[in-house]
């Protein structure tokens, strides 16, 4: 069961127009539709942080006028994830240059599989390179990462949510990519979900009163969820009743034993140290989401290279 939220206009007014993109996003589940605006700007500072005053080695020695072509080539296997995005640093670079794309985000990459063609002014192609590759190798490896938990978990009732441990300014593109993964995506920061983990509980003195402070103050079509670490911390969050519970840090025998305990009152999100290695012992116990920060913490580049050839 999915971890969404029902859009609800009262917004908090320091809300900015970014913030209510992402939100609509997360509520609709629809991170595919990338907001361009976003991204452009991204794209915009990572070609500044790499061109600066100019790409001096493609300037010096390639000609303005020489046109030519490359090729995309997987180095390595993987889920192809972020085609869209290279598509768009090429054109802030040039818009002469051109990406004819043979593989589709999603697609699964066998090492040596090509996955398009640019074309257009070669200086213009080199100095696009770099960071083209930054994009399209980052998100594949997420999208990569994300699928072989997804795969792990395929025989069962959880679902593969990823979580706020994202790369700085890269957050919207990662979710993205573990969507591409077959993996959901958790909130997208801390405006659009309330989650009242440890510290919260500690401040608030105890589970109860702190949901019932969140309860107190937000939108009734906003949910809650409550981290809980312990068996006397789960039997407060069941009297708390909020509509997720989170079992951080335990064993599968104890998240087996909350699970049973909790009885389908709750969504159960399970979360804390989970690898690939035990991701299925965890969704073995019931649980319905399983949260795993590495996927976008941890994910391995994906080894994709661009060789060019001059006309």
């Amino acid at each position: 069961m999915p971890v969404l939220l029902t859009p609800d206009l009262r917004l908090p007014q320091r809300f900015t127009q970014t913030h209510y993109v992402l939100y609509l996003i997360f509520c609709y589940g629809a991170i595919e539709t990338l907001n361009w605006t976003l991204i452009d700007r991204l794209i915009d500072l990572a070609l500044d942080e790499d061109i600066g005053p100019g790409d001096i080695t493609s300037e010096i020695t390639v000609p303005a006028e020489l046109e030519g072509q490359g090729t995309l080539i997987a180095k390595s296997p993987g889920i192809l994830a972020g085609v869209p995005v290279a598509q768009r640093v090429l054109t802030r670079i040039d818009e002469r240059l051109s990406l004819k794309a043979w593989k589709r985000d999603g697609d699964i990459l066998e090492a040596g599989n090509r996955i398009g063609s640019i074309t257009g002014p070669v200086r213009a192609m080199l100095t696009a390179e770099r960071t083209l590759l930054n994009f399209l190798q980052r998100l594949s490896g997420v999208a990569t990462l994300t699928a072989q938990y997804v795969e792990a978990v395929k025989d069962t009732q959880a679902r593969i949510v990823d979580t706020r441990k994202t790369t700085p300014g890269l957050r919207m593109l990662q979710k993205y990519a573990v969507r591409v993964g077959g993996g959901h995506n958790h909130r997208f920061g801390l405006y659009d979900a309330v989650l009242i983990k440890d510290n919260h509980i500690a401040a608030a003195g105890g589970v109860i009163p702190a949901v019932r402070a969140a309860r107190a103050s937000i939108p009734h079509t906003m949910r809650i969820e409550v981290e809980v670490k312990t068996a006397a911390q789960v039997e407060e969050a069941i009297e708390a009743k909020p509509d997720i519970i989170m079992l951080d840090n335990m064993s599968p025998e104890q998240m087996r034993q909350a699970v049973e305990r909790i009885g389908g009152q709750t969504i159960v999100e399970a979360s804390g140290n989970i690898s690939l290695e035990t991701v299925s012992q965890v969704a073995a116990t019931g649980v319905d989401i399983i949260s795993v920060g590495a996927l976008t913490h941890s994910a391995l580049s994906l080894d994709i290279s661009l060789e060019i050839e001059a006309e």
